[in-house]
């Protein structure tokens, strides 16, 4: 089974970067798939299921048009528990990561600019414990 990791932020640059960063270190083992608003995610999510992809990950920033990063994680973690859920921001005050963490199992919050060797860390340690 092809397997996927999600990123959503509404920033152009964030997304490639963390698209390059994620297939510098991974490679081909996983599919990395963009997004720029929380509706354009359930596209991609809806699209990725239906083709039995399963995504293993979604890295979202918390301060986008709409919805929040941790409303929007949330929502997945409410409908598919099994995908593990990053935050990223610039700007999320503590009662929102704490939001996340306890309703969405969030692992992990990083703040802009993140650093890279972190980021891919934390999430080689939530693949290697499945979740």
């Amino acid at each position: 089974m092809k397997k996927a990791i999600l990123c959503v932020d509404d920033e152009t640059l964030v997304l490639n970067s963390l698209r390059t960063q994620l297939r510098g270190h991974f490679g081909d083992r996983f599919a990395y798939e963009i997004a720029e608003s929380a509706d354009d995610a359930w596209e991609v999510i809806e699209e990725l299921i239906g083709d039995g992809v399963e995504i293993l990950l979604i890295v979202s920033d918390w301060l986008m048009p709409g919805i929040k990063g941790d409303e929007f994680l949330i929502q997945v973690h409410g409908r598919y528990p099994a995908i593990i859920t990053f935050m990223l921001t610039g700007q999320a005050d503590d009662s929102a990561i704490e939001n996340a963490r306890e309703h969405a199992a969030l692992r992990a919050c990083f703040h802009k600019p993140w650093v890279e060797n972190e980021l891919i860390e934390a999430i080689c340690t939530a693949l290697e414990n499945g979740g």
